[in-house]
This record gives structure tokens, sequence and C-alpha cells, in this order.
């Protein structure tokens, strides 16, 4: 099936209680890993692109690779621009036939940040595009840009459903203490204050930097409302763990059909225990799981 917008499946998520299972991809064998476990799972999900991911590869050649990978497969597939830093890459992707796009102004006073999300939302909506945004800095490494815990700041609800009703936006990605990258301990997660913004926020509800956190926590998350998680670094390194290895034991292979099958697989190992944490497996529809007889 083609590309699809990512707000049907948010939309069917929030309404089933579960969420969806964003990874970011970075070449053809990570992104090749991600749809066929997802296809195994009967899950939908979200290929994930970052500008770093954009130069590297090319909107074009990204969005070519996702769109073949859909047409092939019998799951809903959204490409989407994570952390978009600028409106004028938001517009390219938009162009290029990404189905979805994040514009990240959450590092520019609350006016600005509304004024950067309202231009990419009047730009999107007419094309079908979901939009998610940012309120509130999630710590740690993001790209090039450094986060530390003391410059990170929580969503303040109250905010929120103001930033949501002034920007228009599809989904909202909210800080409560997640970080980007990986965790020098164990997270702190402020439930307390997801609640508050799930009652005053009514679109979709994304949390970044889902790598490395404890799975009850997770799963606690989207119990309260959170609607799409975002895995990156778990995948990169999973598949460098599995490059690594290979070579210490087959140190003059040169064929990267060979070595990048073990990374595949590594890779392909965490994409399910996402989706499954997500609670997604199955849910192609956007209802019920189906019983074991009709699966």
């Amino acid at each position: 099936m083609p590309l699809v917008s990512s707000k049907i499946m948010l939309t069917a998520a929030q309404r089933g209680h579960y969420a969806i299972a964003a990874f970011n991809i970075h070449n053809l064998e990570t992104l090749k890993a991600v749809v066929e476990t997802a296809r195994e799972e009967r899950a939908p999900v979200i290929l994930q692109a970052t500008p770093g991911t954009c130069r590297h590869a090319g909107i074009n050649f990204l969005h070519a690779m996702a769109k073949t990978a859909a047409l092939e497969a019998d799951i809903p597939i959204a490409l989407h621009l994570d952390h978009g830093d600028d409106v004028d890459l938001a517009f390219k992707c938009i162009d290029c036939g990404f189905t979805s796009v994040m514009v990240d102004g959450s590092k520019l006073p609350f006016e600005q940040n509304v004024e950067m999300v309202r231009k990419v939302v009047n730009y999107a909506r007419p094309r079908g595009v979901q939009v998610e945004a940012e309120l509130g800095r999630v710590g740690g490494v993001e790209e090039t840009l450094s986060v530390s815990e003391y410059e990170a700041t929580l969503t303040e609800p109250e905010k929120a459903a103001e930033y949501v009703e002034r920007t228009g936006v599809d989904s909202l990605a909210i800080a409560i203490g997640t970080a980007h990258g990986m965790y020098k301990g164990e997270p702190k997660l402020d439930f307390e204050r997801l609640e508050r913004i799930r009652k005053l926020v009514t679109v979709p509800l994304v949390l970044h930097g889902c790598s490395g956190v404890p799975e009850d926590m997770v799963k606690k998350a989207i119990a309260l409302g959170i609607c799409k998680i975002n895995i990156a670094t778990d995948i990169k390194i999973a598949f460098a763990g599995a490059l690594l290895d290979y070579f210490k034991n087959n140190p003059k292979e040169v064929d990267p059909r060979k070595y990048f099958k073990p990374a595949v697989d590594a890779v392909k190992d965490v994409v399910k225990s996402k989706i499954r944490l997500a609670g997604s497996c199955g849910r192609l529809s956007g209802g019920a799981r189906p019983s074991p007889a009709g699966e």
C-alpha cells in the first residue's frame, strides 16, 4: 500500500490505548529491518529520519526506499521527519512525499516556537501531512545539539494546551524526564505531569528518548496517554555492536552482504521488542487485536 499519514495511526492508538513505535532509520539495512519486523508483527510503523540522516542519505533516496517498502508491504507505514530544525527542510520533505514531519522549535522562546510551527502546519495540512511539534526540551543529544540536564525543561501542562490550540499541531512531543542518547542512570519520569497534560491536551502525545527507558516505565506512560514512542539509540547500538562482533571473528571479510546480515538481525530483535512494548501488534485496522485464529 502507499505510504500513509501517521495521523491515522496515532488517532487509532489514542482511541485504543496503545502506542505506535517509531524508529529512526539511517540506510537501506535499518529500514528493511524495521519494515520486515513490523510485517511479521502485523503492526503499523513509523520510519523516521533526522536532518542529519536527510543530509547523509538524501530525502529523495529516503522517500524512494520508504515508498518501495510500503508498496511491497501489507501494513501501514508512515515516513516522518524527526526533529526538523527549520521550516525549509520541513517543506522539502513534504514536497518530496514524507507523510509526517516534526518541526522542532523547542529551543526557541514560546512565541517564536508557535510562529515557526504554525507556518509548517499551514503548509502541511492542505497536503494531508501530519505535523508533530515539541514543547519543553528533552535532555541528552539530538543530532549535534547537546541539551544538559540543567538546560532541559519539562513541559508545562497549561502551556501545552495553549500551544496545541494556537499551532494546530496533530501531535505533541512532551518533556517529562526522558533523554536522547544513553542514560547515565535510570531515568525518572514525571507521570503526574503526563496525567495533567493528557487531561488538558486532546491530540496524541509523543515520548522521545525511549531507548534505555525501563519497560515498566514505558508501559505506564502509554497507559497514561502516550501514543507514540521514539526509538533511535537502541537501533544504533544493536547495529554497531553486531558489526563489531562480526569483524572480530571475520577480520578479513569485505562483502557487505555478509557483514550487514547479523547487524540487520540485531536491529530486528530490537524492533520486535519495542513493537510489542508499544502494544501495536496486530493493530493494522486500528481496532482490537485479531484473534489467534484470524492471524
